[in-house]
């Protein structure tokens, strides 16, 4: 009998290539489109550019992805994890933010909704023997790689999730190109070959995101203030609305060089800048990192590397164990090392565990004011 795969089909060409690649390795496959948010049903107005169209996206992600299951002769079936994402991903985001931290949505969102209400929902309801993704990313009895194509891996949003969630788990794309993709997808003529990729927060799409987020956390204005002068440069609408090394939206002209955020007091309802002039402001070499999640067998002493953001080179570093379930990263100095965003270790391509950034440091300095 042929092995049942439930994938997770958004509407995308990437999901739409894995039913494809599937069907092809003599899976019988069955997809699955998630619906994870409701603008009306969850206040989201302020800072939603399709708040007012005729069809919302999701809708149309989903009429996209019943046109490919049609195409490819597959069983699409559709359900809402809309209470399960905001208890388990919008909530933390939120909270997140009123404590003047940046969260990443989407690592939480693969570990509580993709990979666990899905899972189960594809496991017990069903009675899949896999479930599959379209990341770009491999997994090999339980552990976690890089994907192939470098310029798309996305281990760094995977990188919370256990061995056990791992283990039945198909990435159909983890040994090919985006360019190759959109090659079979064109080939195929599937009705989304030539669709754009999807931007934005995971499940809920483009916003503009301070407006967005006056929908759930009230604007609480302040000053913006030089942090090597001490004087008051400029008003923002909310410290919690900005985030550490963002150079726009910040409304300061008039200046000879252009300021970036450095860190924020939420109490005070003050935002600190600096220019270029004193950019070792935004430097730090070490961090202090909550919720470690090993995920390899033993961390290698040597050659580890990491990511604190997605799209960010591999930087050297060492990480040493502490009480908690805590690690310590000890790394060159690098801009922008934010409180609340996750830090990915690696050993070679494969992925040793990840953390969230709790505290930073500069010249063993705890930055007090972030």
């Amino acid at each position: 009998m042929k092995k049942r795969v439930v994938l997770g089909m958004s509407g995308g060409v990437d999901s739409s290539v894995c039913a494809y690649l599937l069907q092809k390795e003599g899976y019988e496959v069955i997809g699955l489109f998630m619906r994870n948010w409701d603008s009306f049903l969850n206040n989201d107005f302020l800072g939603n550019l399709n708040i007012s169209q005729d069809i919302c996206p999701q809708e149309q992600d989903f009429e996209d992805a019943k046109k490919v299951a049609k195409q490819l002769n597959i069983e699409i079936k559709r359900v809402d994890f809309i209470k399960e994402y905001w208890e388990h991903v919008f909530s933390y985001l939120i909270n997140e933010y009123k404590k003047g931290r940046t969260p990443n949505p989407d690592i939480f969102c693969n570990k509580f909704i993709k990979f666990k209400s899905f899972a189960d929902y594809a496991f017990n309801e069903l009675k899949a023997d896999f479930i599959a993704m379209g990341h770009y990313a491999q997994t090999k009895d339980g552990f976690l790689y890089r994907g192939k194509d470098k310029s798309k891996d996305q281990s760094y949003f995977l990188a919370q999730l256990s061995n056990e969630q791992l283990k039945k788990v198909i990435f159909p794309l983890a040994e090919i190109s985006k360019s190759e993709v959109r090659e079979i997808a064109q080939k195929l003529n599937l009705a989304t070959a030539l669709k754009k990729d999807s931007t934005g927060i995971c499940f809920i799409g483009e916003r503009r995101f301070a407006d967005f987020l006056q929908n759930y956390i009230p604007a609480k204005p302040g000053n913006i203030i030089d942090i090597a002068s001490g004087k008051i440069v400029g008003k923002h609408k909310g410290a919690m609305y900005y985030t550490i090394g963002q150079r726009k939206g910040l409304n300061l002209g008039g200046f000879e060089k252009p300021y970036f955020v450095v860190g924020h007091n939420i109490n005070k309802c003050e935002i600190y800048v600096a220019n270029e002039d004193n950019k070792s402001y935004l430097l730090s070499d070490k961090m202090i990192a909550t919720d470690f999640n090993q995920i390899a067998s033993k961390i290698p002493e040597n050659n580890l590397t990491a990511k604190f953001r997605y799209r960010q080179e591999d930087i050297p570093c060492k990480i040493k164990l502490i009480e908690n379930n805590k690690i310590e990263v000890n790394y060159p100095d690098t801009e922008a090392v934010t409180p609340g965003q996750e830090v990915v270790i690696y050993h070679d391509n494969e992925v040793i565990g990840a953390a969230i950034i709790d505290e930073i440091f500069y010249q063993d300095v705890k930055k007090e004011f972030v």
